[in-house]
């Protein structure tokens, strides 16, 4: 039996401590709900006795308001154990707690706030955290919208390889938990420079580049018993064929693998989930290739 980690939101309709429930139910794992509050208390209280007594009042407060949230969500029989935590910055929190307790999900409510100069604690989360990353958009799962894996079958080197199948895997028993269908998507990214220098003509190179995509597609399908109809080849940069072809489909999650860049890179250029997460408007379940 698996773990989930959810993230509660500061917020009261918490999405990600709904959802999160109900995907533990249909996974048939474990729950730890982890709740943040903090406030400063300096200028409210001199004395250390009743600072203690106002961050007490408000940690029963929170936690009150959670289990709250979880008695209504919860089913039958599904334990599920909440911490509160007095806590600022919450992200090293949870990494630090997702690393030591081996969770297989960590499930937080997306918030779209990161830009050029600032990281969003989603951010820190998708290039830090160890365990794959949910980040919820909506508050009820469909029972026909497909879920929808991003592969790059284009790629040559071993690792990616290894998580475009890690991708495959978790989507499809993403997919069989929701008992919907599952697509796959992989871009057929023309170099724009040359394009534009007409040193390749865009239409015939991302057909020679589809014909040799189809033997990875192939090996695919047959490894892990589906039709190659569930793949889709389509030419345009990463981020747009995703957004596209989710729209398309109307896909309610997203599953795709995160490459974290480090240090000051990381800061100014975000990576291709990051990049999807501005925009797209449904569930992503982000994965890390395995160390």
């Amino acid at each position: 039996m698996g773990k989930i980690l959810i993230v509660a939101d500061p917020e009261e309709g918490c999405v990600a401590t709904s959802r999160g429930l109900e995907l533990a139910r249909r996974l048939d794992h474990d729950v730890e709900v982890v709740a943040f509050v903090y406030a400063p208390l300096d200028r409210l209280a001199k004395d250390k006795t009743e600072k203690a007594k106002m961050r007490q009042k408000l940690l029963d407060r929170r936690t009150a308001q959670v289990q709250e949230r979880i008695d209504h969500f919860a089913k039958d029989g599904q334990k599920v154990l909440l911490k509160v935590v007095w806590l600022k910055t919450i992200y090293p929190w949870i990494v630090k707690r997702a690393a030591t307790a081996n969770f297989d999900l960590v499930i937080k409510t997306g918030a779209r706030t990161g830009g050029m100069t600032h990281t969003s604690t989603d951010w820190h989360l998708l290039r830090d955290c160890a365990a794959p990353i949910f980040i919820t958009a909506e508050n009820k799962w469909s029972r026909t919208r497909p879920v929808l894996a991003a592969v790059d079958l284009d790629t040559r080197k071993r690792s990616k390889k290894q998580l475009n199948k890690k991708v495959i895997h978790h989507a499809r028993a993403l997919a069989d938990s929701l008992g919907v269908e599952l697509k796959i998507i992989s871009a057929v990214v023309v170099p724009t420079l040359l394009a534009d220098l007409d040193i390749v003509d865009p239409a015939t190179y991302a057909k020679e580049r589809k014909e040799e995509m189809m033997p990875q597609l192939k090996a695919l399908a047959t490894e892990f018993g589906l039709p190659q109809k569930a793949f889709v080849l389509k030419r345009g940069p990463v981020d747009k064929v995703i957004h596209s072809q989710a729209a398309k489909i109307r896909a309610q999650v997203v599953v795709m693998g995160t490459v974290a860049r480090k240090g000051i890179k990381a800061q100014l250029v975000g990576n291709t989930a990051e990049s999807v997460l501005q925009d797209l408007r449904t569930d992503v379940l982000a994965l890390k290739p395995d160390s």
